[in-house]
């Protein structure tokens, strides 16, 4: 026997947080910031189409990368307005923000490979520290943990 699930195309607020894992109270922001949009019913409860499940999930990865919430609004505004995104509309608008996904990772390889060694960011603390960065050199290069942003360690 085949079993046929039939979706409503509207879902609550209650059923988007809990399809998305994202409160209600951030998707009530994220309309205010016209990040995404609803309806109306006649009782006045916000309805919102199944495809804004994507643009929730968009936003929460987006973030994730680094992208504030303004830049979310940039890239979303690329998407059609007039019809239900597709693949390909999709793949234009992430095409715009691999290079940072890619800065991303290097960041958190960087991040994993240096926890127990110098970062570089003066606190001088762990004994190869003095090797790594005499007199804390690393602080030339701005503030922070210098070899964690990309810094290259230079010899004594």
């Amino acid at each position: 026997m085949e079993y046929f699930f039939v979706m409503s195309f509207l879902l609550t607020i209650s059923e988007v947080s809990r399809r998305s894992g994202v409160a209600a109270s951030a998707l009530r922001f994220y309309e205010e910031r016209g990040l995404i949009k609803s309806e109306r019913s006649g009782s006045g409860h916000r309805r919102y189409p199944r495809a804004v499940l994507r643009r929730v999930a968009f936003i929460v990865f987006a973030q994730r990368v680094g992208l504030t919430l303004e830049e979310i609004g940039t890239e979303l505004a690329k998407l059609p307005d007039d019809r239900i995104p597709e693949g390909s509309d999709w793949a234009q608008l992430s095409h715009s923000w691999t290079k940072r996904i890619d800065e991303r990772i290097a960041e958190l390889e960087r991040l994993r490979a240096g926890l127990t060694e110098c970062i570089g960011c003066g606190c001088m603390s762990l004994d190869r520290c003095w090797m790594v960065n005499p007199g804390d050199r690393a602080a030339r290069g701005g503030p922070g943990p210098r070899y964690w942003l990309g810094d290259a360690r230079r010899p004594k």
